[in-house]
């Protein structure tokens, strides 16, 4: 299962350079307002250094990272859902997204005049808040019509549905966003799964800073997370420009030179992957042979059998068992013969909930 991320954020902030950072397709940036005619839909890899140290171990012909999945949305403007700029025709690009990364503009920059005149990241935070919310609300208002005409045709058991899609309606012209509201999951599936809400999403904030404000942030990061203090969010400071240069330097060991050189001990686009991560609650599990070492992601509490269906549907059918090793064993012993010596390597069934850096190997028969 990769992860999904919408890119999101007002024109001229640093979306499209975050994008090309992190993402192995290139997008165009631009100064103009309003150039971008289309999302830009790229894959990045998952930070990982367990994966390059089993690696180094078994030696496999090629390894492969977990991957993320990146859709970075034209910069929207005030009065989107009146058609203004690019409209909210790109939103649905993102609807299917997992998580969400705002990226809001906190530097100065005289030949780059921000789209509203003047620099305020919680001002921006709170209009995009304002399009995502206004498209939710006519989702909510179409399901609630629909509901309405089923209750009229007899069928009583919407009436339930109605009062609940009511509150959330109630919230959102409260300029709220519908992750704030306690529900039951139960409710969330029942009424909610299939409307695929923007607001509803986990979101990272990312304060694209200058270079300067790259290690500490400055005055506007500081107005943002104090804004945001009351979700449950995480705040991330890149400089977009510097990690932009980094990024286009082809050796690692040029890179990390830049890194130290800039006091910066990994690119802030790490710690934003990392931060999606534990924002929904994934981890990820590994398999190593001669062939291939691989890293997949999947969701903390995930059984063996269900972990066995991210790699290969017929794997989690006819999932017999599964061989389990930790990464912590292996790299103490080197390998699997010496983790098996030590008694660390271990049988586990079709329930056996898979922790993160398990080393499996899945045995199944269809």
């Amino acid at each position: 299962m990769a992860l999904h991320c919408g890119i999101i954020g007002l024109t001229n902030v640093g979306k499209t350079t975050l994008f090309n950072c992190v993402s192995k397709t290139k997008a165009e940036t631009s100064h103009f307002a309003f150039s971008a005619t289309k999302s830009n839909v790229g894959m990045a890899d998952v930070p990982d250094a367990r994966l390059a140290e089993i690696s180094k171990l078994v030696q496999p012909a090629k390894t492969v990272p977990a991957t993320v999945n990146l859709v970075d949305l034209p910069g929207l403007a005030k009065g989107a859902r009146h058609g203004e700029g690019v409209g909210n025709t790109f939103l649905t690009d993102v609807q299917k997204s997992n998580a969400l990364i705002h990226v809001i503009r906190c530097f100065d920059d005289p030949l780059l005049p921000h789209v509203e005149g003047s620099i305020d990241p919680v001002r921006d935070k709170e209009l995009i808040d304002l399009e995502l919310q206004v498209r939710d609300l006519e989702l909510i208002e179409r399901k609630i019509l629909r509901c309405e005409k089923l209750v009229k045709a007899g069928e009583k058991e919407e009436k339930s549905a109605i009062a609940f899609l009511k509150r959330i309606k109630e919230h959102l012209e409260n300029f709220s966003n519908v992750r704030d509201v306690e529900m039951t999951e139960i409710e969330e599936e029942l009424y909610l799964r299939d409307l695929f809400l923007l607001t509803m999403k986990p979101v990272i904030y990312v304060c694209n800073v200058d270079d300067a404000s790259a290690l500490y942030g400055n005055s506007y990061t500081e107005k943002l997370s104090e804004a945001v203090k009351n979700e449950k969010t995480e705040v991330i400071v890149v400089a977009g420009k510097l990690e932009a240069e980094i990024a286009e330097l082809e050796h690692e060991d040029d890179r990390l030179l830049f890194l130290n050189d800039a006091g910066l001990k990994e690119p802030g686009i790490n710690r934003l992957i990392r931060s999606a991560y534990q924002l929904l609650n994934l981890q990820s599990f590994f398999t190593a042979g001669p062939k291939e070492a691989r890293a997949w992601t999947i969701k903390h509490g995930m059984t063996a059998q269900q972990a066995a269906g991210v790699i290969h549907s017929d794997l989690e059918r006819g999932f017999i068992r599964a061989e389990v090793m930790t990464f912590d064993d292996l790299m103490r012993h080197k390998t699997e013969q010496a983790v098996k010596e030590a008694g660390k390597f271990r049988l586990e069934g079709k329930k056996y909930i898979v922790q993160d850096g398990d080393i499996m190997h899945i045995r199944f028969n269809v």
